[in-house]
């Protein structure tokens, strides 16, 4: 849970100062917009204040400081999709996205976003309401786009099959996709994302973050989004890889992924509020074309994945559909109201195997499930009244692999909403059951969950209200 420190207080006046300006209607200054100090980067309005306001797209490389107040006014583009534009963030910067006009942050393809913060001093993405008066939604959220393979190819069904694709982002939030696996879009550490997720329509929703087409070269490493009103975190294709991640309170489903992301995670946990929810993890390949390559199929290890067992909201711990394959170990799946586990679509069924024989194209391992219902067997039509019964039975495919185990796994206190704890308790049947993926990616640990003797996420993570 997040102490109070002197670098809080400070944020908070930074904050007073901002609901302040903001309320006499602040007008961004042009023309020279140098503060007294100089240092004001050359592509940001500031006031004396310390006030900055973003707007637009910016091509020019600038630092964000954390003795500013930094506002995300409207949707704020870093590059123009060409050329190299980079956007530092220092330790204990504050940016501010406006509620007002919705404000996102979108880093463009061949463009970078350099926020490394420190346990002590994160980074943090928040409402420009006044602390207490938060709540999801307030603001747009955080968009990454990259270079990196994609299944879906925006308007154009032949290119589909041909590619490289390319696809374009939900909320008017620019193009990704493209043939450069390696892609490097920058470096997100200790980053917090809170109170986002802006409703743009119907099935335009923005992300806390949206990893879309985004490579395996850029960085990913103790990351929080808590209190989104859309999905926590989403991969929208690509090869991203991170660790350390934290999804909380989120109204929609805490981790996704869709259109064919290969790449890998460790150490996440998933936490869903009393009041609003969905999946856990809902998995995804191409929702019209279940088969479509390359498919998805991530490599995760270490994952806690917590559900409001007594809220109508909690649905599915992990949802495997549309034709996703993935590689799963280590992981923990506990209090979901409706069922920990489900797999959905004839694709994905295929695709993990036959019922008497597994593919490992989509496996679970050394991982434990308790819930009030452990597996979701289906044998009904969806609303569009197509067929969705089982063609073999999760829990024969559970039971069939590795390690897997049907029991309370004994975490400390997990479901706490203000003040979480989750580790594995003494005694844990979590604790010596693990068994790190052969991959160089991966930690070798040898407990199931995200956390073993030692909790990553004291410090730096947030689980305030509003």
């Amino acid at each position: 849970m997040m102490t109070q420190t002197i670098g809080d207080l400070k944020q908070l006046l930074l904050l007073m100062v901002l609901v302040a300006i903001l309320g006499v209607g602040l007008v961004a200054c042009g023309g020279d917009d140098e503060t007294d100090d100089g240092d004001t980067p050359a592509n940001a309005d500031c006031n004396d204040e310390g006030l900055c306001i973003l707007t637009g797209t910016l091509t020019e490389s600038l630092t964000l400081t954390a003795d500013k107040t930094w506002l995300l006014r409207g949707g704020v583009f870093i590059g123009d999709d060409e050329n190299e534009t980079i956007l530092t963030i220092e330790p204990g910067t504050t940016v501010y996205g406006e509620t007002s006009t919705a404000g996102m942050l979108v880093v463009r393809r061949n463009s970078k976003i350099m926020a490394e913060g420190t346990a002590e001093a994160p980074i943090v993405f928040t409402s420009s309401k006044a602390a207490g008066d938060r709540a999801r939604g307030d603001w747009g959220g955080l968009i990454i786009n990259g270079k990196a393979p994609v299944n879906v190819c925006y308007g154009d069904e032949e290119a589909d099959a041909a590619g490289p694709c390319e696809s374009f982002g939900e909320g008017g939030t620019g193009w990704y996709g493209g043939d450069d696996a390696g892609d490097n879009s920058g470096t997100l550490k200790y980053v917090r994302v809170e109170f986002a997720g802006r409703i743009v329509s119907p099935d335009n929703e923005l992300n806390g973050i949206a990893f879309q087409g985004v490579g395996s070269g850029t960085s990913i490493d103790y990351v929080q989004v808590h209190m989104n009103k859309d999905d926590g975190v989403e991969f929208f294709g690509g090869t991203a890889q991170a660790k350390h991640i934290v999804v909380t309170g989120v109204a929609d489903d805490c981790f996704d992924w869709t259109d064919g992301w290969v790449g890998k995670a460790q150490f996440v946990v998933l936490q869903q509020a009393e009041d609003e929810g969905d999946q856990g993890i809902e998995a995804d390949n191409n929702g019209e074309q279940n088969g479509a390559l390359p498919r998805s199929k991530p490599m995760l290890s270490n994952f806690t994945i917590v559900g409001a067992k007594d809220s109508e909201k909690s649905d599915i711990g992990i949802l495997l559909r549309e034709g996703t394959g993935a590689n799963i170990a280590n992981t923990i799946v506990m209090g979901f109201n409706e069922a920990c586990l489900d797999v959905d679509n004839e694709e994905t069924f295929s695709n993990a195997g036959d019922g008497d024989s597994w593919s490992g194209e989509l496996t679970l391992v050394n991982s434990i499930v308790s819930c009030a219902t452990n597996f979701k067997m289906d044998d009904e039509e969806d609303e569009d009244e197509q067929a969705i019964t089982d063609l073999w039975s999760v829990e024969d495919w559970f039971s069939d692999q590795d390690g897997n185990q049907e029991v309370d796994p004994m975490l400390n206190d997990p479901a706490n909403q203000s003040s979480p704890d989750f580790a594995p308790a003494s005694g844990s049947p979590a604790l010596g059951a693990g068994s790190a993926p052969s991959n160089g990616f991966f930690d070798s640990v040898d407990f199931i969950g995200a956390i073993g003797d030692s909790d990553w996420t004291t410090g730096w993570t947030t689980h305030v209200a509003n």
